[in-house]
């Protein structure tokens, strides 16, 4: 609602309005009546929400709270204007101009000030007239038996999202249709088959399938595989992109870089040729046109070798059907029968009790549970939000009253989104921003979490907590949101951290009916110059529906770009010269090579992303973006920031490097960035990345980096490491920590260090260590461990192996001895273990015991290491190994039928053999791979 917009001005405008006009006689009376009228109309706004969950608004009170949102979003258009009329200088450059320029500024501000005045006494006058208008019209008087908003005050803070996930994703109903799909997959014919999974949105047609797709019959079954999701709006060539990088990363492959550039008909050469003697499988999941299901089949070989298309599709036409042809199947997915939706209830809303219901509320979630239909996705979202609910009958008496009548008189389709529409009505208001701005990008798409929560700070949805960062409370909100199901976690790494997040499509049909409350739109990259809606929120893309409109609005607050193929000058121009109050500039691979100075301009500007772009230099005037809160340049070209990056004091996230994917990977894979002296001026940094230590100067300037969260630093030499251990002494509060010499032959000069940062969990070296640093033992905290180069000859793993929470260990060239022994009891919660390039090493030794949880070994380039590690067997929990450039010997012994030690690896469900093609490209084979034979035998 109106309540979004009217809450941001509240929190982040009118305070500054208060300081910018505080020398004007009577503005302060006018700013607190301005501040008090809108806390007031607040509380009707929340009333007027209830209405809506109620669908009990009159069109008087929509017109009404329609007008508050433009008022709302007029003060903050005031606002900001007057603060960037004040900023701009005055016209003289030189110095003995300075009491005429003084003189100018003064007038200047002065008649500003006054016009500010004149606008403010209107704003009054509208923002009365509307308060008295809902007070006339009683739109604060509703129906009792609204929803409890007990819960709304309480910021809650759970680290544990990874365990919660795992918990909240469990299915129910599905073992047998699952059995019966890898069946058909794996016992098949060896001509091509084609699965459809056929049923209505939200029943469970993707969460069955990827059941079967990571299931290991299937994962062991097929020597390469594929997941797309098509969604409405598509582009062919990209999906083909898509399908060839993931067939060639099943096969531990780098896909050739020419596709990038290579149009439909060759992307469809280059698929059939790799998948030509592969038996694979791909998922073409939400497909809805059966035109782009007849350009899979013919780009796809049918090369009989047992492989199979699997579709999930609300469209049963769209299916093939068994009597076009005896290879196709087709199974219907059909909601769950009341005995498991109940089952699937129960394991989400007493997860903590086990499953158990209380006698009292056995009815009442029968009868919520009828009103879901059977539907998998409804039980689970509104089973979240129950979770979240003190267990009483009244309170979820009033949740089930309150949508009765909907689910009662509504089709079963439509039925979801109301039901959806709950969660979101539910929502406290500083999460309901955070929920809409995820509209912002395109259907299906992966959301990099860490984007997103520098996106919410950004757009000011974050409010201060004493005790967090604002980056810690973002990360709260988000955890919020995937414990009340409206987002689901795509990808999180080895220590449970959420990476990637996405919103399933039946709620982003929510958002999108709610884009009018963050005044957002999408549109086409070729409808941008004619489109004339007002928006403060703009995502273009290829492929979006809109009608011919222009985006020349001055009112525009933040800008998305997502997958164009080209950004036409005439959109820069349009960006520098109408956008003046931009706050966000998200042009993450975006195909641009420059960004002009005019971006200087845009002084409200808080992110800027030219992230995988081919930006080389930042302009001068990005010194001016005084309100610049992240600047992330990473995989960009720029090789140097300007001296000017220093006057960037609110600048929160600094990170930069440049990657080359076609050299072999080497200490200076990703090259850092020069950085300017003045670094220690922007101390509200959180994360610096990745940044050239040139002198002992510049390290020090780091020590005035008290907040800093991340450090990751290069070109480190011996002369400055006794600088540097004296400047992380006094980084409280540094979480990740990556240090690289200046080559791979010079000495890090770290032994100094007697107190560690505290909280470290990740931690890289990169360059020779002389000895083993003790400092690392006493990380508690450190979850992860890279060491590079680092050439020591005493085994590192005797002392590693007793960290209490080490999760990661990497060892690149970090040990010069012939064995490394892994005793029983070590690594107690390791989970991914990597060992590369150790020149002298002819023996592992791994004990019983050790490493319980391991689920991933790599082994590679450690040409003396003849025999499989000793020991082996003993770990249950592994699921990946993978040898990388091993001598024949070694892979020759774990070879079926005749290697010896097959017996000790056979207990492995995916066993690969990697082969360097070039750069950091690689050739893969599963264990027992003929063409693995003959290139061995060769």
């Amino acid at each position: 609602m109106a309540e979004i917009a009217v809450s941001l001005v509240i929190k982040n405008l009118i305070p500054l309005l208060v300081q910018e006009v505080r020398l004007l006689k009577g503005v302060h009376v006018k700013v607190a009546s301005i501040k008090g009228e809108l806390e007031i109309i607040q509380s009707f706004l929340k009333d007027a929400d209830a209405r809506v969950e109620q669908e009990n608004m009159s069109n008087v009170e929509k017109t009404w709270v329609k007008q508050i949102r433009e008022e709302a979003y007029h003060i903050e258009d005031i606002i900001d204007e007057y603060i960037l009329h004040l900023a701009k200088g005055p016209l003289g450059p030189r110095q003995h101009f300075h009491f005429l320029r003084k003189f100018f500024q003064f007038t200047k501000k002065l008649k500003a000030k006054h016009v500010i005045v004149s606008k403010i006494q209107d704003i009054s006058i509208n923002l009365k007239e509307k308060r008295e208008l809902a007070v006339k019209y009683r739109f604060n008087t509703i129906e009792q038996g609204g929803l409890s908003n007990n819960a709304r005050s309480v910021t809650w803070y759970d680290p544990r999202v990874a365990s919660l996930f795992i918990e909240e994703a469990e299915v129910v109903g599905i073992e047998s249709h699952r059995d019966k799909l890898i069946n058909w997959l794996v016992e098949g014919p060896s001509n091509r088959i084609m699965i459809s999974v056929v049923g209505i949105g939200g029943v469970g047609k993707t969460t069955l399938v990827k059941k079967v797709y990571d299931n290991k019959k299937v994962v062991a079954h097929f020597n390469c595989r594929a997941w797309i999701t098509v969604s409405q709006s598509f582009k062919k060539e990209d999906l083909f992109r898509d399908m060839i990088k993931q067939f060639y990363e099943a096969r531990k492959e780098f896909a050739p870089k020419e596709i990038d550039k290579m149009e439909e008909i060759n992307l469809i050469k280059v698929l059939r040729q790799c998948l030509h003697e592969q038996r694979y499988v791909i998922v073409v999941d939400d497909l809805w046109d059966i035109d782009f299901l007849e350009y899979i089949k013919f780009a796809l070989p049918n090369n009989d070798k047992g492989s199979g298309i699997v579709i999930t599709t609300r469209n049963e036409d769209v299916a093939p059907s068994h009597n076009e042809s005896s290879s196709c199947y087709v199974h219907k997915q059909l909601p769950l029968p009341s005995d498991k939706a109940l089952e699937l209830f129960y394991k989400k809303v007493f997860q903590h009790e086990e499953n158990n219901c209380p006698h009292e509320l056995v009815e009442l979630s029968s009868k919520i549970v009828e009103r879901c239909e059977g539907l998998p996705l409804a039980i689970v979202v509104i089973g979240g939000l129950l979770s979240s609910k003190d267990k009483v009958v009244s309170e979820w008496g009033k949740l089930h009253d309150s949508f009765s009548l909907e689910l009662d008189t509504n089709s079963r389709l439509r039925s979801i989104p109301k039901i959806l529409s709950l969660s979101y009505h539910d929502l406290p208001y500083y999460l309901k921003a955070c929920f809409l701005y995820l509209g912002m990008f395109p259907e299906d798409y992966s959301i990099n979490c860490a984007r997103l929560i520098r996106l919410w700070i950004a757009e000011g949805f974050v409010k201060e907590k004493q005790g967090l960062t604002l980056e810690e409370l973002a990360q709260a909100y988000l955890n919020q949101l995937i414990h009340r199901s409206l987002v689901q976690v795509a990808v999180f790494d080895e220590v449970g951290k959420n990476r990637f997040c996405r919103v399933h499509d039946m709620l982003r049909e929510v958002i999108l009916s709610r884009a009018e409350e963050l005044n957002f739109c999408l549109v086409s990259i070729q409808n941008y110059s004619s489109f004339d809606k007002i928006a403060r929120r703009i995502s273009i893309t290829n492929n979006v529906n809109t009608p011919s409109q222009s985006i020349s609005n001055f009112q525009t607050r933040s800008i998305f770009i997502f997958g164009l193929d080209e950004v036409p000058n005439s959109f820069f121009t349009t960006c520098f010269a109408n956008f003046k109050l931009m706050r966000t500039m998200d042009f993450e691979g975006a195909p641009i090579d420059y960004i002009p100075k005019e971006v200087g301009n845009l002084l409200h500007l808080r992110y800027l992303s030219l992230r995988d772009t081919k930006v080389k230099m930042l302009p001068k005037s990005i010194g001016k973006l005084h309100y610049l809160e992240t600047l992330d340049l990473k995989r960009s070209l720029v090789s140097e920031l300007p001296t000017e990056i220093s006057r960037l004091h609110k600048l929160r996230y600094l990170a930069a490097y440049i990657e080359d994917n076609d050299v072999e990977f080497n200490i200076d894979f990703r090259q850092a960035v020069k950085i300017p002296s003045g670094i220690g001026h922007l101390q509200s940094l959180q994360k610096l990345s990745k940044i050239e230590a040139k002198n002992n100067a510049l390290i020090t300037e780091l020590g005035s980096l008290g907040q800093l969260r991340k450090l990751e630093i290069a070109k480190l030499r011996r002369e400055n490491g006794m600088a540097l251990c004296k400047v992380l002494e006094t980084m409280s509060h540094l979480q990740t920590l990556r240090i690289q010499a200046a080559s791979d032959e010079e000495v890090l000069e770290l032994q100094s260090m007697s107190s560690p940062p505290p909280f470290l969990q990740t931690l890289g070296l990169s360059g020779r260590l002389e000895k083993f640093p003790e400092w690392i033992l006493k990380l508690e905290s450190i979850a992860r461990i890279a060491l590079n180069w680092s050439k020591l000859m005493e085994d590192p793993l005797k002392v590693l192996q007793a960290l209490p929470n080490l999760m990661r260990l990497q060892l690149l060239n970090g040990y010069g001895g012939e064995q490394l022994h892994i005793e029983g009891g070590g690594f107690q919660k390791l989970k991914n273990l990597r060992l590369d390039n150790l020149g002298g090493l002819n023996r592992l030794i791994i004990d019983e015991g050790a490493l319980p949880l391991l689920e991933k070994l790599v082994i590679g380039e450690c040409p003396q290491l003849k025999e499989v590690p000793s020991g082996i067997h003993h770990l249950k929990s592994l699921k990946i190994v993978e040898f990388v450039e091993m001598p024949i010997e070694l892979v020759l012994s774990l070879q079926p039928d005749e290697g010896p030690d097959f017996g000790k690896v056979k207990h492995i469900p995916c066993v690969d053999f990697l082969f360097r093609t070039h750069g950091v490209y690689y050739k893969s084979y599963k264990l027992g791979n003929s063409e693995l034979l003959e290139r061995l035998q060769s």
